[in-house]
């Protein structure tokens, strides 16, 4: 066994599968099958869990740059017609002294999608080179994603409330703009691409190892 790769046992390797649902233990036998426990049908691995996610990151990735450079919130008001990003709304907090609500709305609209973009990549290029590199800390950066991902759509819900709120008639009326639709896309795109991704596919290179290369003997070491 090389350094790179983990001493510890894996449920594949004593022939069994959990449930994606429960995550019951079950005989390899029984994948395709209906769980004992949930009823719903085993798989060794999600289906197409690499090419899903792969497809819904890079559909983020489009949509990120329109969700932060069209507005997000149309202010229309007897003063005239306001267009807000969110990098806008952000200067607009820092300048007006509330500091700390600018933080929150910069990390949650545009740290935390980037961040998790740029995490699911990751995983998904080690998974591709089967790599064995510290895959008990990617296991953990999945699960980072996951506890995050819920903290995405503040801006959405901060857009959706004034639009409710503020609605006085010829005085000022709050709608969503199309930054608004491009944001809560991409974060819905990157919570499908979280749900697709198997992180089970990051074990899968301790199981099938890569062999290891054999170089050419000497004639003189094959004559003895």
């Amino acid at each position: 066994m090389t350094a790179t790769q983990s001493p510890c046992a894996t449920a594949t390797s004593h022939g069994l599968l959990s449930c994606q649902a429960c995550d019951r233990l079950s005989p390899k036998t029984l994948a395709g099958r209906p769980c004992p426990r949930c009823s719903a049908v085993l798989h060794h691995r999600k289906p197409a869990s690499a090419s899903r996610t792969w497809a819904f990151l890079l559909a983020a990735y489009l949509l990120y740059i329109p969700a932060n450079l069209l507005p997000v919130m149309v202010t229309q008001s007897i003063l005239g017609t306001q267009h807000d990003t969110i990098m806008s709304g952000v200067i607009y907090l820092w300048l007006s002294g509330s500091y700390m609500l600018a933080i929150v709305v910069l990390i949650a609209s545009i740290v935390v999608p980037l961040l998790k973009m740029m995490i699911l990549t990751l995983l998904l290029i080690s998974v591709r080179r089967r790599s064995t590199w510290r895959i008990r800390e990617q296991t953990r950066l999945y699960a980072l994603v996951e506890v995050i991902g819920r903290w995405s759509m503040l801006d959405i819900f901060v857009v959706a409330l004034l639009a409710s709120l503020v609605q006085a008639g010829a005085l000022a009326t709050i709608t969503p703009g199309a930054g608004a639709l491009a944001f809560a896309s991409v974060v819905v795109l990157t919570m499908l691409a979280s749900l697709s991704f198997d992180p089970r596919l990051l074990w899968d290179a301790i199981e099938t190892p890569p062999s290891p290369i054999e170089f050419p003997q000497s004639d003189h070491a094959r004559s003895r």
